[in-house]
């Protein structure tokens, strides 16, 4: 009988656990199993691992293997513990030395072939095993440079299992089987910054760009309405270009979701501009929050859209219990899915932006009489119901745009103010907010509860005035001044004020409650 270990990783959610694969030997007919609660796919590593063996010049021991993986609670899924299977066989039959896989985390999937095939996730099985006190992992050769990203940790990649197995014995290296081919990067400006989407772009909707300002500053939520072609998507497509960079650690967090989710290109380097997520109104439940069905909950949108930016254009076109999924996460920042035996988190602290026409026709409210609306009040009513009223009240500042006028279209007139002077106003005003908030779990004036505005962060006293002003109105609500007093706190932080006086209070219940259809 004969005994070897080895470590591996599987994914709950976005969240990497290492996971301890043994392999036992011992007298029976070949045969082998895999015990340790394994889905579908761990189960065919069985298949896979032993023709990529043979396939690669090597022997398969010729009696009962027996692979253990723990611990046995935690669901295995994917294919991503192929070559720790086979490794730990191998190391059993005394194939490859057993210390030389003790103690090493060994992730890919295997072609029959024994190809070592990239896999989802090796950013993140990377953390876990940083974490875990591991400084060893091997991995494809194709997730090598996205292992790397990990800090203290030392990635071997590889291309083929007989060219693992030349290395762990010494040997010289046979020539590879050849990579699996991966999708090239996309080109991107010398900044990191898409060259062409820029706010000088942008003609026109003066209190609208005021709008995005306030939003990248704070990381307050956002809705526009407006008929179509107005400059809605124009406007919000534009607002990541305003962003600031990610920070390392949230650039890590980033990278690992979209590791996790198949996303993440051949790049070497973290993802440092905030992502832009926007799907089709057409998109399902699951698709938007993340989960599905098995055991592993896959990431959705909103998770993929976490530090930057959800674009939901045509917002009313959404599946309404679609939209209200998206309460929850806009409160805590993040998802939690949960079955029989297990939940997973997903981390989801996305900035909402909401896109809508008035009416279904489009065409409410139009200055022209030749395009005069069709819709009846009713009609408009159920349209724009759709976004119901707790959703609504989640998000900071509304916005009405309107068509532009004929000399702010003019192609002669002056140019708007592009978005490298947005973002600096931006970046100073998140420096200010940053320093505030240094010593708490906090990063953005949105992100702060209305507790600790109440205490700790108040405004001056003609600011106070004015929000207790507020509080009397009758249409107020208690998440409303809270939002009130968030976006006063951003709309300081962009004059330069050291707490909100009464012009920025004013200033952010204008911007909180839009006007027109809007108006809370």
């Amino acid at each position: 009988m004969a005994h070897a270990r080895t470590c591996s990783a599987v994914m709950l959610g976005v969240e990497g656990h290492l996971i301890e694969v043994e392999a036992h030997i011992s007298a029976g007919l070949p045969a082998m199993s895999i015990v340790g609660l394994p889905d579908a796919a761990v189960g065919e590593s069985r298949d896979r691992a032993r023709s990529a063996v043979l396939n690669s010049g090597l022997t398969w021991p010729a009696t009962r293997v027996t692979i253990g993986l723990s611990p046995a609670w935690l669901p295995k899924t994917g294919p991503g513990l192929d070559l720790a299977i086979a490794m730990a066989a191998l190391a059993a039959a005394d194939t490859v030395p057993r210390q030389s896989v003790a103690g090493t985390l060994i992730i890919g999937e295997l072609s029959l072939d024994g190809r070592v095939r990239p896999v989802r996730g090796v950013l993140v099985a990377a953390a876990a095993a940083a974490r875990g006190g591991l400084v060893r992992i091997i991995v494809p050769r194709a997730n090598e440079a996205e292992a790397m990203l990990v800090p203290g940790v030392s990635a071997l990649g590889v291309s083929s299992l007989a060219e693992l197995v030349a290395r762990l014995r010494g040997d010289e290296p046979p020539a590879g089987l050849g990579d699996v081919d991966v999708p090239a990067v996309p080109e991107e400006g010398a900044t990191g910054r898409p060259a062409v989407l820029d706010l000088a772009d942008v003609r026109g909707h003066h209190f609208a760009r005021l709008g995005l300002e306030l939003a990248a500053a704070g990381g307050h939520h956002l809705a526009m309405l407006g008929p179509p072609g107005v400059g809605k998507t124009l406007l919000a497509e534009r607002l990541v270009g305003i962003l600031p960079d990610l920070s390392d650690e949230e650039a890590l967090e980033v990278t690992g979701v979209h590791s996790v989710a198949g996303q993440l290109p051949a790049r070497v380097g973290l993802i440092r501009r905030p992502p832009l997520s926007a799907p089709h109104h057409t998109a399902t439940f699951a698709a938007l929050v993340g989960g599905g069905g098995g055991r592993s909950p896959r990431v959705g949108l909103v998770s993929l859209a976490h530090r930057g930016v959800l674009f939901l254009d045509e917002a009313p076109e959404f599946a309404p219990a679609v939209l209200d999924a998206l309460r929850q996460p806009m409160e805590s920042g993040e998802v939690t899915i949960a079955r029989v035996g297990f939940a997973a988190r997903l981390p989801a602290r996305f900035q909402l932006v909401l896109a809508a026409n008035p009416c279904p026709c489009g065409r409410a409210n139009s200055p022209n009489s030749d395009d005069e609306c069709t819709c009846s009040s009713l009609q408009r009513r159920r349209y724009l119901s759709r976004l119901s009223g707790p959703l609504l009240d989640r998000v900071d500042i509304r916005l009405v745009l309107e068509r532009p006028t004929a000399d702010e279209l003019l192609l002669d007139g002056p140019r708007p103010e592009g978005s490298a002077a947005v973002a600096a106003r931006v970046g100073e005003a998140r420096a200010r907010s940053a320093m505030r908030l240094r010593d708490t779990a906090w990063t953005t004036n949105a992100e702060v509860p209305g507790s600790e505005l109440r205490r700790t962060h108040r405004p001056d006293p003609s600011g106070a005035v004015a929000l207790d002003t507020l509080a009397r109105s009758p249409r107020s609500s208690a998440r409303g001044l809270d939002r009130v007093a968030r976006l006063a706190w951003t709309v300081a932080d962009l004059r330069g004020h050291d707490r909100p006086d009464e012009q920025d209070v004013l200033t952010a219940q204008e911007a909180r409650t839009g006007r027109g259809m809007w108006a809370a």
